[in-house]
């Protein structure tokens, strides 16, 4: 998870924010000191012993449609939380997702997917997610919400942001640089942590998904 930095005023309540550092907190904590996960042998992707329900959540689609926890059943989705004016994170991240999309065999694309979440909606409208998911990969989902929205879900899944204070018309958020595995039935059931390696998560996603 990145260093959060003085954000001075963030329109996310900050009981709320601190609320979800503990739950970050407690999903590390329980994954050093829980036995590993039973299931097929990975090599980067880090299963938790027992998957988390998630609660019901709904945001905005850069193509105009809703995300929900229904979107997130009947296949493996990674999910990564970002925004479009990252200077480093987030296009790496992306682009290391990428070339783990392009890794997989048909099969396996059929029952993974990778969703990119925005957690600057101010500035991320639907046609600027549209535009810098779709240059990495046409087949990205991308979705942001309002402050509430977001909180609601990041706070389930453990991740943290927080906006910085605005300096010459603009700001940096702060974000947890880690990705969530959500399964089949729709819950957390991993974490993907950087450096991201795409031949290894390929190989792991054609594992989960069955494929040959």
């Amino acid at each position: 998870m990145t260093r959060l930095r003085n954000a001075g005023r963030v329109s996310a309540n900050w009981l709320i924010l601190v609320a979800a550092l503990a739950a970050a907190v407690g999903l590390w904590l329980g994954m050093r000191v829980l036995a590993p996960a039973p299931g097929p042998a990975l090599s980067f992707v880090v299963l938790y012993p027992a998957p988390r329900e998630l609660p019901a959540f709904q945001l905005d689609r850069s193509d105009g449609g809703k995300l929900t926890l229904d979107d997130w059943k009947g296949r493996w989705t990674v999910v990564f939380f970002g925004y479009t004016n990252c200077p480093d994170v987030c296009p790496t991240t992306l682009s290391d997702f990428k070339q783990a999309w392009k890794r997989l065999p048909a099969e396996a694309r059929q029952r993974v997917r990778f969703d990119f979440v925005s957690v600057d909606p101010q500035r991320d409208t639907p046609a600027q997610l549209a535009r810098y998911v779709g240059f990495f990969d046409p087949e990205f989902v991308a979705a942001s919400g309002n402050d509430e929205q977001l909180t609601r879900i990041t706070h389930a899944l453990g991740l943290v942001y927080a906006r910085g204070e605005p300096k010459d018309g603009t700001y940096d958020v702060d974000h947890s640089a880690s990705a969530v595995l959500i399964d089949p039935q729709g819950r957390q059931a991993g974490v993907l942590r950087p450096p991201f390696d795409a031949e290894k998560i390929a190989a792991d996603l054609t594992t989960l998904a069955g494929a040959p």
